[in-house]
């Protein structure tokens, strides 16, 4: 196997109990332990937040999303503004996603995008002008961007879609992949592949195998096309088949999961990397992820309740006294203030979800960790 070729760039596994393992992830910008959970700044921000606030829940890696960063404000302005990391004045890690999987979503409205051979053609929801994104367009514009680690474009298959449309979509993801690894891109910048097949775990085999054989290779594999409309307990099967099979040489990444379960159940099968939009977005409407379940803060019970979200957290909205009768009073009152507050909270959780699990592998007890997690969360508030 070809060693990863982005300088500056190094992963190795700590310590492992059964297939979960911790590690570490070197990049150009910060060491980050895994398993990780990447809040996603879509626009260049996590929104609502500071970089120093996102920062302080734990966070030492984010997501930028190349789609809407390539349409506004542009790679080159981005560039010429010391990149994302400049731009945004995040001082850690960053991952910017190839601007696929928006096309998959704008696909479901089918006549705003054209699949081909040569990558995606669509139309820009912002103006309605015309772009395409070929695998060497995403390379360069990810180039400009300059996060950390870059991926290449690949094709997502709904979940629900036929054996036969899933093969199509494994070939020309690595037909794709070739491409992505053959245009240049910035030194130190790595570049990931992503492995797709849907719920058929040979596929998803098959196509692990491939992608980890090609020369020059990948710095790092990811596991995309998953929670994209299949029955949730369909994907935990999958990963559980096929997640440890990846290299272990590399770090592996689940793409656009998930709940707190699913990050359990993707450690478990061992996954190294998560980024989710739901923390940030159920924040936005009033719901509150804590260790014992969801919190939704407009519920008329807590008008007077006294008590912080979570009396065991340490995030600043629970330590900092804020009661749920408080938070209830200003979603209700429409104020920005408790939107802030929720998105601190659900991303200080989930770091503290994950800071447990890289604890719980390396004194070799995740089992039981996850055990003790899930009946929580199942059971409530005591």
């Amino acid at each position: 196997m070809t060693a990863p070729r982005a300088r500056g760039f190094a992963y190795r596994v700590i310590a492992s109990d059964g297939h979960a393992r911790a590690g570490v992830l070197v990049t150009p910008h910060a060491e980050v332990e895994t398993p990780t959970f990447m809040p996603v700044g879509t626009q260049g921000s996590v929104k609502g937040l500071t970089p120093d606030e996102v920062a302080r829940t734990g966070a030492k890696i984010v997501l930028g999303n190349t789609y809407h960063l390539w349409l506004r404000p542009g790679p080159d302005v981005v560039h010429r503004l010391g990149g994302l990391h400049g731009f945004s004045r995040w001082p850690h890690a960053m991952l910017t996603d190839s601007g696929g999987f928006q096309a998959f979503s704008l696909g479901q409205g089918e006549s705003l995008v054209k699949l081909t051979e040569e990558g995606f053609t669509f139309r820009s929801h912002l103006d309605g002008t015309r772009h395409h994104l070929s695998p060497e367009e995403a390379v360069r514009v990810q180039g400009l961007l300059g996060a950390d680690i870059q991926m290449q474009l690949d094709v997502c298959p709904p979940g629900q879609s036929d054996r036969r449309v899933v093969e199509e979509a494994v070939l020309r993801t690595t037909r794709w992949a070739k491409r992505a690894l053959a245009s240049p891109r910035p030194e130190g910048q790595a570049l990931f592949g992503i492995i797709q097949g849907a719920c058929f775990p040979d596929l998803r085999r098959a196509h692990a195998e491939e992608l980890a054989a090609l020369d020059p290779s990948f710095d790092g594999l990811a596991l995309g096309g998953f929670s994209v409309g299949e029955p949730i307990e369909n994907m935990w099967a999958t990963l559980a088949e096929v997640a440890h099979v990846v290299d272990p040489e590399r770090p592996r990444y689940l793409m656009g999961v998930g709940t707190p379960r699913d990050l359990l159940e993707g450690i478990e099968s061992g996954v190294d990397m998560f980024d989710c939009v739901l923390p940030t977005r159920n924040a936005r409407n009033g719901q509150a992820l804590t260790r014992f379940g969801r919190i939704v803060v407009k519920q008329a019970r807590f008008k007077e309740d006294p008590r912080p979200i979570d009396p065991e957290c340490t995030c600043p909205c629970c330590a900092g006294g804020y009661s749920r009768g408080y938070l209830r009073h200003l979603y209700i009152a429409g104020e920005m203030t408790v939107l802030r507050l929720l998105s601190v909270h659900n991303l200080h959780w989930f770091a503290e979800l994950v800071r447990g699990a890289r604890d719980a592998i390396r004194a070799g007890t995740f089992a039981a960790y996850k055990k003790a997690r899930l009946e929580a969360m199942s059971a409530g508030e005591s």
